[in-house]
């Protein structure tokens, strides 16, 4: 009763064939949806964009996808437009199948600032509100899968340590971007943070 699965932004986009498709990420369902069931408490994370946000490198003229440029609330990566609100590529995977799941948080709304984490947003200070959900319903331990794994899972699952969660990861039900070695540094923050890697 303590412990909730959280499922992060299994969508189109970032599957074979969308926008920023994570290499592998459709491999991942099968194993998600066999997961999912041996869970009561289930809780999906999905990308949300207004069209032109500024993490998108379409909005930065001179800048190509995947370079980092400055941004009011620090390094912004940026990114091929993606999970634009009401889009096909925001959708769920057709095939996740996780009809229990009991809460949505909607990411990355606000078109002046990206989230890559389930909990705040890229200042590391505005919330979603995720956190206070989770202490007032008194879980206590977390488990997190989905994409890509060195960014949105692990964002999520370093705030949700830091918010005090029991918090680990199945590698197998994760799948990297990994630009310029980001999954060794997620592996080595992990080992760090005391988040285990299943």
């Amino acid at each position: 009763m303590t412990s909730a699965l959280i499922i992060v932004d299994v969508q189109n986009d970032f599957c074979p064939g969308g926008n920023l498709a994570v290499k592998g990420g459709d491999e991942i369902v099968p194993l998600i949806n066999a997961l999912a069931r041996q869970y009561k408490d289930v809780i999906l994370t999905q990308d949300w964009h207004p069209e032109g946000h500024s993490s998108f490198a379409s909005q930065h003229s001179g800048h190509a996808p995947f370079t980092q440029i400055e941004m009011p609330y620090g390094p912004q990566t940026l990114w091929p437009d993606h999970c634009i609100i009401g889009s096909e590529g925001a959708e769920f995977h057709k095939d996740l199948d996780v009809p229990h799941a009991e809460l949505i948080i909607r990411k990355g709304f606000r078109k002046t600032i990206d989230s890559y984490s389930a909990f705040f947003e890229n200042d590391h200070k505005t919330p979603t509100g995720l956190g206070g959900y989770l202490k007032e319903r008194g879980f206590k331990k977390l488990t997190l899968v989905g994409l890509a794994f060195d960014y949105c899972v692990r964002y999520s699952a370093e705030d949700a340590k830091m918010l005090g969660f029991e918090t680990e990861v199945i590698e197998r039900a994760t799948r990297a971007i990994d630009l310029g070695g980001t999954a060794a540094l997620t592996c080595t923050s992990f080992q760090q943070r005391g988040i285990k890697l299943i």
